[in-house]
């Protein structure tokens, strides 16, 4: 599958790797020049590109930049087909992103990027840390496979988003309708909590939209404070504790 991925941080990359290991033609972009992309793409069938191009001729679209940038890749998806699934990987972080009154209020984070974009998204590979995404992900079938979630309104751009979730290690639980994907966003219990497919499903259904801003604001807290450090265990371990 021909795959571009505009952002080249911890998940862009690592997805990009990850992808085209699988055997993706994969090309990468960031918002710099390609030739910034040199450590990442060394060794690697990865192909270093501009943002412009990398969504061209390509069947799947991944864009792994902050949330409150999302709104200005809207001119460099204008004239992509409407046949191309176009995926959403960011997290709203007020501290980080600046605050968004219509988010705040509580329209989901990706409802409000595929406005802002004026294109339908598919929500997927938010809800685990890049350290579960570098060392997590195991063989199809594995009893200890852990999955994470995804949401759109395409079932059958969900369908293929799937695949590639399964081809990065991971099982995806269907979350539902874009309009659902509050259920993974950070502060919920499946997000960055590191399930299998039957205890995510169980989170998704347990999250309560009220409490997560809430919980986001415990985590970032915890983070100023040196109480949580940026370790995979525990993030793990304050994200389930914070979360319930």
């Amino acid at each position: 599958m021909k795959i571009g991925i505009i952002g080249a941080g911890n998940i862009g990359a690592s997805l990009a790797q990850i992808l085209a290991k699988a055997g993706h033609d994969v090309k990468l972009a960031n918002s710099k020049a390609p030739e910034t992309l040199r450590e990442v793409v060394d060794g690697t069938a990865i192909d270093a590109v501009t943002r412009e191009n990398a969504v061209k001729n390509v069947d799947v679209i991944i864009l792994s930049v902050p949330f409150a940038r999302n709104p200005e890749l809207a001119p460099v998806l204008a004239d992509v087909p409407a046949s191309v699934i176009i995926v959403d990987t960011s997290n709203y972080y007020p501290a980080r992103d600046g605050r968004i009154e219509e988010v705040d209020e509580g329209k989901p984070e990706t409802v409000w990027s595929s406005e802002q974009m004026g294109r339908p998204l598919v929500k997927a590979w938010n809800a685990l840390l890049s350290f579960t995404l570098d060392e997590a992900g195991s063989e199809t079938g594995s009893t200890s496979r852990l999955a994470i979630p995804i949401a759109g309104d395409d079932e059958a751009a969900k369908s293929v988003v799937s695949r590639l979730v399964d081809d990065t290690g991971f099982d995806a639980v269907d979350a539902g309708p874009i309009s659902e994907s509050w259920r993974f966003q950070p502060g919920a219990p499946a997000y960055c909590t590191e399930l299998n497919a039957v205890g995510l499903a169980k989170a998704l259904s347990s999250a309560d939209k009220a409490r997560s801003p809430h919980n986001v604001e415990l985590i970032t807290q915890a983070f100023i404070d040196g109480r949580l450090t940026l370790e995979r265990d525990a993030m793990v371990a304050f994200n389930r504790k914070v979360s319930g």
